[in-house]
This record gives C-alpha cells, structure tokens and sequence, in this order.
C-alpha cells in the first residue's frame, strides 16, 4: 500500500486529525530543536514570567505559541485513537479537545511553578539598554499592552516584557534597540530601523 492509496482509503474526518497531528506534531519537534539549540531553555521560561507578574498587568498569557502547538498536537493524535477506537465522531470531537486542554493545562502548572522559584537577583536588567532584540511576541503602539522580545543580557539569552511608544505595531521577528527601562521590568523599544 503506498502512502497515496492509503490517504485515499482515509474519510475526510480521519484525514483532517491526521493531518493537524502530523503538521503541529512536526513544529512541536521544531519547537523543541530550537529551545535546546537556540539558548530559549530553562532561563527563559522562569524570567517572563517574573517580570510580568511585577508589571501588574497580563500575568500568565494562556495563549501562547507553544500552548497552541502543544494542544492541537494532542488533539490530533487523539482524535486519530479515538476514530481507531471506533468512536463517534462527537465523542471523539470531544475527547481531542479534552486531551489538548490537559495537556495545556500541564504546561501551565509547570510553567507557573517554575515561575515561582525565585532567581539570585543578580542580573542587571539596564544592561540591555542600547542593545538589539528580536520581538518574539508582537509589540503593541503606543504602550497599548506588553509584547514579548529575545535579548542577550550578561551571556544569557533572555526573553523578556517589552513596550513601545512608536505609533504602529512591532511585528515578531522585527528587530528593535532597547531605549530604556519601565518599572524596573519592562524593556522600553523602538524599531531598529527608525
């Protein structure tokens, strides 16, 4: 049987959660190589978090990069054990949804308790100022809400709150200097281009 033949054999039910769970189960790989490979490891997980439960503002972003990758990953292969398991499709509708909304909130609990192991206290914050950074989540204009930014501070790769005072939107992967610090925790940016 070649892959053709047997993709045809497929319903278009069956032939949906194959192809959610091959595509998100391939970035979730990605993801992965790239977290291990590009320093965003375990430094970076704690530190967001940090900084912007002292902001007093969004706290935990539910929705995430890797949250959705992570949820529509196990969907898929749920659904793909539930239609083998021969399941209707509402129960396996269900079922998929249920296994991505467990597994995000796994990686919620995970990544809070993380959040609350406390650091030395030792990096400088300030020391970033006049350096570049690449957006990782998007930066809303004119302080209209804190956006996301990688950034190399005291040998480390860092991934911490930034905002803007430009009057459009700094897209993810734009790069952008560091003109100051806001609160003591949020990195104040412009486009490194203007």
């Amino acid at each position: 049987m070649t892959i053709q033949s047997w993709w045809q054999s497929l319903s278009f039910f069956e032939q949906t959660f194959w192809a959610i769970a091959l595509l998100f189960s391939l970035l979730f790989i990605g993801q992965t190589i790239l977290s291990f490979t590009t320093g965003d490891g375990d430094d970076a997980m704690g530190d967001a978090d940090a900084y912007v439960d002292h902001d007093g503002g969004i706290g935990f972003q539910f929705l995430t990069i890797k949250n959705l990758i992570a949820f529509f990953t196990m969907f898929g292969w749920a659904g793909i054990a539930c239609i083998r398991g021969g399941l209707s499709t509402g129960a396996t509708l269900v079922f998929s949804v249920l296994s991505g909304a467990v597994v995000v909130a796994i990686m919620i609990f995970l990544l809070r308790a993380m959040a609350r192991l406390k650091q030395s206290g030792t990096m400088d914050i300030s020391t970033a100022i006049n350096k570049t950074a690449t957006v990782y989540l998007f930066i809303p204009a004119a302080r209209g809400g804190t956006g996301k930014v990688h950034v190399q501070i005291q040998g480390a790769m860092r991934e911490l709150p930034a905002i803007t005072d430009e009057k459009q939107d700094i897209s993810t992967g734009s790069l952008v200097t560091i003109a100051g610090v806001v609160n003591e925790s949020i990195l104040l940016v412009h486009s490194a281009n203007a």
